[in-house]
């Protein structure tokens, strides 16, 4: 009989499905994806007619209302025992959301209507949600936490388990349609390898508690939610890459590659250097002393949010509690650069005792130094107790602390600042660059200032006319964006310039491949989230000044994002 071949079936390569990559790093393991909403009893006609109304409205009104409350007491708890100061934050604004007396009347005026109580706590969380995403900027990106509340209340007054994270009792890798901070605020980085989500984008919470987990992370990926539960996945924090049906052999490879690669960086330490030797100085985002306690290998603060002193307060901090808790983040840092930012706040980050009217688009409002215009006092309280801080801690720490306003657009707002700083002493003053008539006049703002700090997430919604938040648009706020590497240049050349440091300070600045850019393009300190540090300073040692340059050139002439983060990696 003549030889028969056998067949060989066609090799079937793993299906890439590419998202943004928010938080670098690789980690490969099984898929699980997390439990949809609880779904609401059907009704039949609507509540217009008699046949769906209920039985007894009152009862309803107050079942309703115990929902709420019993989401509020569930974040509450998780905000409590929250070991990340930045996740604490985000959970105690979503209490706050939960307790909001508005949306509790609109919950009775509902249920009274005639709605069970399910329904009731949708329906008024669907019209606030309405009302956020109109608003835009800052305000619009509440809509995930409300949705989270809506879940959570949802689920109380059906008597369900809270929504959560599925619990296969091994090692996986978490897909979800998105996250809520309730959902990543307690993940076990020991158990929870990384994150993927079909929505989101780079400044999301998901995003920002991702980082400060250490955990690589994609978002804004399409088809996400539709990877079977079990199947084996690798994910490219960094390239954005998640890769499906690679089998348990390969997902090994790739763990013990990651392994290998965390073990080297943790005993990384030193100041930020290139391979020969030029400094870069690497700092950290804090938004408490707290945050203080993680800063090993810190060369100091490179953003400090002041403005975690004021959320869910009624009325101002006074004078004593601002100025002790900078002192205590000064002593935390003897002899270091400790930056403090100026209240970052307005009618896009509302705060209740600053009593500011809404606006119809606050993202281009009333906020950041603006609130001056309105509140001047509020920031002179703010200087003032920064002033004492330094005036106290300055002969034990060897320090002053550098001072900058978030949201300066013109050299006139610039030098207003430094006057009202420099009066009282302070003598490092900076601003924040978010706009981009700021980075074009880079070189005027800095005739009147010392540094400046560039924002990339503020930077990328202006630059693109890009919501934070849509999720539809979210390549458009991909660091990599060559346009805004192009306005990171114009101030880095002014700093060069005029001989003063010029620091990138956005969540861009822990992409330790976009920090050898970063270098190349001049820039002079790069500030992120503690766990950012090892695998930031680790990239820079690995390149020469000139590698970092050539980076830089690629990046800037690369036709998009993408294109710049593949030719850059691709001279590693």
């Amino acid at each position: 009989m003549p030889d028969v071949t056998p067949e060989v079936a066609p090799t079937v390569l793993p299906e890439v499905l590419r998202g943004l990559g928010i938080s670098p790093g690789r980690a490969a393991g099984r898929a699980y994806r997390m439990a949809g909403p609880p779904a609401l009893p059907a009704v039949s006609g609507g509540f217009g007619g008699s046949a769906d109304r209920a039985a007894d409205p009152a009862a309803e009104a107050v079942l309703a209302v115990r929902g709420l409350e019993a989401a509020a007491g569930e974040l509450a708890a998780r905000a409590e025992a929250a070991a990340d100061p930045a996740a604490r934050e985000i959970l105690e604004a979503q209490v706050m959301i939960a307790e909001d007396p508005v949306l509790r009347d609109e919950v009775e005026q509902l249920a009274a209507e005639g709605m069970d109580a399910a329904h009731a706590v949708d329906a008024a969380c669907a019209r606030h949600r309405e009302a956020l995403l109109a608003a835009g900027g800052y305000i619009a990106e509440r809509a995930a936490d409300l949705d989270d509340v809506r879940n959570r209340a949802v689920a109380a007054v059906l008597g369900l388990p809270m929504p959560g994270v599925p619990s296969p009792g091994h090692a996986f890798v978490l897909f979800a349609e998105d996250l809520a901070p309730a959902d990543t605020v307690n993940l076990d980085p020991g158990t929870v390898l990384a994150l993927v989500t079909e929505k989101g984008g780079p400044t999301s919470h998901t995003a920002i508690l991702a980082r400060a987990l250490g955990l690589p992370a994609v978002v804004a990926c399409a088809g996400a939610t539709a990877v079977a539960d079990g199947s084996w996945v690798s994910v490219d924090g960094g390239a954005g890459e998640v890769r499906t049906g690679i089998g348990e052999e390969k997902a090994a490879e790739v763990e013990r590659a990651a392994r290998a690669g965390r073990e080297r960086l943790a005993t990384a330490s030193g100041p930020g250097r290139t391979s020969d030797g030029h400094p870069v100085k690497l700092m950290l985002n804090i938004g408490s002393v707290a945050d203080a306690q993680a800063a090993s290998g810190a060369e100091g603060v490179g953003l400090f949010r002041s403005e975690f002193l004021y959320l869910g307060r009624r009325s101002a901090p006074t004078h004593e509690e601002q100025a002790g808790a900078y002192a205590a983040v000064l002593r935390a840092f003897p002899g270091a650069t400790v930056v403090i930012r100026t209240l970052d706040a307005g009618t896009d980050k509302p705060l209740p005792f600053l009593g500011l009217p809404s606006e119809l688009n606050p993202a281009l409002g009333v906020r950041g130094l603006r609130v001056a215009r309105r509140r001047p006092e509020v920031l002179d309280a703010q200087l003032d107790a920064i002033a004492e801080a330094a005036a106290e801690t300055g002969a034990e720490t060897g320090g002053q602390p550098w001072v900058m306003a978030p949201m300066v657009t013109t050299a006139e707002e610039a030098a207003s600042f430094a006057q009202r700083a420099r009066v009282r002493g302070l003598t490092c003053v900076g601003a924040m660059v978010e706009v981009p008539a700021a980075a074009l006049h880079a070189d005027r703002l800095l005739r009147e200032l010392d540094f400046l700090s560039i924002g990339t997430n503020d930077l990328s919604q202006y630059t693109f006319a890009s919501d934070r938040q849509h999720g539809e648009l979210a390549d458009l706020l991909d660091p990599w964006q060559p346009a805004l590497l192009e306005l990171v240049a114009r101030c880095a050349e002014a700093g060069l310039a005029a001989g003063k440091p010029v620091g990138v300070c956005g969540e861009a600045a822990a992409d330790p491949l976009l920090a050898t850019v970063f270098a190349g393009l001049g820039v002079t300190s790069l500030s992120m989230s503690a766990r950012s540090l090892p695998a930031v300073r680790d990239a820079l040692a690995r390149h020469s000044l000139d590698q970092c340059r050539q980076n830089a050139e690629l990046a800037l002439a690369a036709t998009g994002p993408a294109a710049a983060r593949q030719a850059v990696a691709g001279v590693r």
